[in-house]
């Protein structure tokens, strides 16, 4: 890969993954603050808010910076089998990336319990109230911390595939 086109990629990689970390910051911020609330209302718009959200910025930037990061690494010289970092990079983003996408049905069902009628029930207000969502970003976000940690100090340590590469 070109010098340019590499650093394209990369910046292309960084905005996607830092932005997905921003974005999961969104998300955890409304859910907290939609915990929070006792008012109805509050749900009525935070729910659906979250699960925009998630279609519209989360779904995107987590398969942006799968694909992106997948392109990095075959377009330099880590590859994307010869570090342990760089495979346990992937897969912590392959994982979050299909949490996100089995978790958008919970999004729906919680946007539509919100807006399905014009007097929340008690047992609507007790879904609502579940802390599942504060739960799931937070964990999304220590993942996803995680993988940037790896990308910032890339642990020292080859697979064997990246030791018969380098000729060991």
């Amino acid at each position: 890969m070109s010098p340019p086109l590499r650093k394209a990629v990369l910046t292309a990689h960084l905005l996607a993954s830092l932005g997905w970390v921003g974005a999961v910051l969104c998300v955890l911020m409304v859910a907290v603050f939609a915990l929070r609330s006792s008012d109805p209302a509050v749900a009525r718009v935070a729910y659906p808010l979250m699960q925009s959200l998630g279609w519209w910025v989360l779904v995107p930037l987590s398969l942006a910076s799968l694909v992106t990061g997948v392109v990095q690494s075959l377009g330099t010289t880590w590859g994307l089998l010869r570090h342990y970092w760089v495979i346990i990079k992937l897969l912590l983003t392959i994982v979050a990336t299909a949490v996100l996408l089995l978790y958008m049905g919970t999004f729906a069902r919680l946007a539509g319990v919100a807006t399905s009628r014009a007097r929340l029930s008690a047992e609507d207000l007790a879904l609502l109230a579940s802390p599942t969502v504060v739960l799931h970003s937070s964990a999304a976000l220590l993942v996803l911390l995680t993988a940037t940690i790896l990308a910032v100090y890339k642990p020292r340590g080859r697979t064997r595939y990246g030791r018969r590469r380098l000729g060991r």
